[in-house]
């Protein structure tokens, strides 16, 4: 079976209007393709009655007898001439009339396939375009879905407390360009002074550091440590944390990249924070 591209292909071999990579592939196919074969000839033959569809003008039945007469009366060279030039000329207007026909037939068949490539490429971009959005769609719906699992899992962490509304539930994003997609998300219970932290895709830290979590008071000149953890090799924790003094209010929490064993007491962060909630 033949395919509309092939065709297309086909009629302008018939006109001779195949060049360069596209004539060599087409008669390479031409040659094992029988059906392909079939479809050119009739295509050539059809451009062959359209060249010839114009019926050549005859000469007039009294022409022989005026040309006789003209030349016996030995005219003038000019008109002798003029008389000489015209009859060519009458048989030559078919054959430019199949010209045009033929040439009129050949940018109509490009101006075809020009717009039809245009419009196939309008459509491959409309196309890609939509599965670009809907990529970024999913993406979106699965972070969310992944932050509303680890919202579930604190949760059920701390299911023993009677009242989950008085939770205070913090998102940390990162601060690192080297992992800007860790994310974090705490879950403290003022009046437990206590509280969870999830972590993913945070890169372990190198040798002789540790990561930090503070809390952050208003009311309180320096961060309150929350201790310091590691993170597996996935980039994934789940660390139970208690302040080293009472927090009256825990306005935001962040993560700081600490030496071996975190900074001094009281001292706040020491080395860069990399996470803090929004």
């Amino acid at each position: 079976m033949i395919d509309e591209r092939t065709e297309e292909l086909a009629s302008l071999y018939a006109l001779d209007l195949l060049e360069g990579a596209e004539l060599a592939a087409f008669e390479t196919e031409l040659a094992r393709n029988a059906g392909l074969r079939a479809l050119v000839a009739g295509l050539r033959e059809a451009a062959s009655t359209l060249a010839l569809a114009s019926t050549a003008a005859a000469p007039s039945p009294a022409l022989k007898t005026r040309l006789l007469a003209e030349i016996a009366a030995r005219r003038t060279d000019g008109a002798r001439h003029e008389k000489a030039t015209a009859v060519p000329f009458v048989r030559w207007v078919p054959w430019a009339m199949a010209a045009c026909f033929a040439l009129a037939a050949a940018w109509m068949a490009r101006l075809y396939l020009v717009q039809r490539a245009q419009s196939i490429t309008l459509r491959e971009e409309a196309e890609f375009a939509h599965i670009e959005s809907q990529s970024v769609k999913n993406q979106l719906q699965a972070e969310r879905l992944l932050t509303d699992r680890q919202v579930a899992d604190l949760q059920q962490m701390l299911k023993a407390n009677d009242d989950l509304a008085q939770l205070k539930i913090a998102t940390l994003v990162s601060l690192a360009g080297n992992s800007p997609e860790a994310r974090a998300i705490a879950v403290w219970d003022p009046a437990r002074q206590e509280g969870l932290v999830s972590i993913e895709k945070l890169p372990a830290a190198a040798a002789g550091r540790d990561y930090e979590l503070w809390v952050i008071d208003p009311e309180k000149r320096q961060p309150v440590s929350a201790g310091v953890f590691v993170v597996g090799a996935d980039g994934d924790a789940r660390v139970e944390f208690t302040p080293e003094e009472p927090v009256a209010m825990a306005a935001k929490f962040a993560v700081s990249l600490e030496k071996k064993g975190g900074a001094p007491k009281n001292s706040g962060p020491q080395g860069r924070v990399i996470m803090i909630s929004e």
